[in-house]
């Protein structure tokens, strides 16, 4: 995932024919490193029908697995607004837009509204289909979901973000999409415009209400100035240690003396592979110099056996700052492959040096992200 700086503030339309440009507000989505093949990302507004009047409903067809739900075909869709929304679990940008995804797929799914969480992976164990139906039970994700591993779906849509909505209307055809966090509730008056166009009348017109908790709860964006990054070789950046990452090699890494903003390090014996740094030896640390309210963490288990660890903030165990993963004393256990929230700082935000400690080998770290 990369996150995009500011690019764009368009207005959504109101006029429900016309098509309105996605936007991005900074730090609000997640972008793929495209697959091969995929063009430039595009923020513009799609034309009635372009897209998903011939490729995208039909690409479902070509899903790897459905969830929650049957195989849904355009034949079986048509006449239902369909929401689709591409997701990968590990996506922090995405578990913030969940509660009103999930909320807008009860509220209107007797209305004729069909919500399909289309699973497009980042991380090759997101293509684990075991990993991807442990999160959708863990997460809510009640809606059908679709397992694009290869990225077709993604490919039909020229889709390019994490999170990423597209609106079609009961003809089958994009009418509307948004990209990123926010803007809920013109979202839902999209959804709503559309249902009332299909011919479903009394539609209750007030938004919905949620009260996200723990990891979905909105980013504290005047705070946040650190950006997502990876611990494998292959997109890392602001990497500290001495000597620098060495592609798929055991070596003992240090720490440097001091860190820069946003400078991370590994310290003990890891390898770095493309996708993650892999600690070979107990004892393994990882630090970060970072400015946010909210650390988390993208790991697992290698071999799938538990593996404790201890989480210090400028030195020390975090206390009233520890994430939902952790207790006040730092300490948790890697126990899946997916998303930790190690840090949840109170106010006053201002630069921290984290610091995790792995008591056993064996754990794979793939990236970091902020809120």
């Amino acid at each position: 995932m990369k996150i995009n700086k500011l690019l764009a503030a368009a207005v959504l339309a109101t006029a429900i024919g016309a098509p309105i440009a996605g936007f991005v507000l900074d730090k609000n989505m997640a972008q793929t490193e495209p697959p091969s093949g995929l063009q430039a990302p595009f923020l513009h507004g799609l034309p009635t029908g372009e897209i998903a009047g011939q490729n995208g409903l039909a690409s479902l067809e070509r899903a790897n697995e459905w969830l929650n739900s049957p195989a849904l075909t355009p034949q079986a869709l048509r006449g239902k607004v369909v929401l689709i929304d591409f997701w990968t679990y590990t996506c922090i940008n995405w578990r913030r837009t969940l509660p009103y995804v999930r909320a807008w797929a009860e509220k209107y799914k007797d209305q004729g509204l069909v919500v399909i969480g289309v699973h497009a992976p980042e991380f090759s164990f997101e293509k684990n289909i075991d990993n991807v139906r442990w999160a959708t039970k863990d997460m809510r994700v009640d809606y059908p979901v679709a397992v694009d591993n290869e990225h077709v779906i993604w490919r039909a849509f020229e889709n390019q973000y994490w999170p990423a909505l597209y609106f079609i209307d009961a003809q089958g055809h994009v009418r509307h999409h948004y990209f990123g966090e926010g803007s809920y509730e013109q979202s839902e008056t999209i959804i709503q415009e559309l249902l009332a166009e299909a011919g479903n009348g009394g539609i209750d017109r007030k938004p919905v209400s949620v009260s996200p908790e723990g990891a979905e709860a909105a980013a504290d964006w005047d705070s946040l100035t650190s950006a997502e990054d990876y611990l494998g070789y292959d997109r890392t950046q602001n990497f500290g240690s001495p000597g620098g990452a060495v592609l798929n090699e055991p070596r003992i890494y240090e720490t440097p003396a001091q860190f820069r903003l946003d400078e991370w390090a590994l310290s003990g014996g890891w390898t770095v592979k493309n996708e993650a740094a892999v600690l070979n030896k107990p004892d393994g640390r990882i630090a970060y110099r970072f400015h946010a309210r909210d650390l988390h963490l993208v790991m697992g288990p290698a071999a799938g056996a538990p593996v404790r660890f201890r989480v210090l903030i400028d030195g020390r165990p975090p206390g009233a700052a520890h994430g939902s993963d952790v207790d006040e004393q730092g300490e948790g256990t890697v126990t899946e492959q997916r998303m930790y929230q190690l840090i949840r700082q109170p106010r006053p935000i201002v630069d921290r040096q984290f610091e995790i400690e792995f008591l056993g080998p064996g754990v794979e770290a793939f990236a970091f992200t902020f809120g």
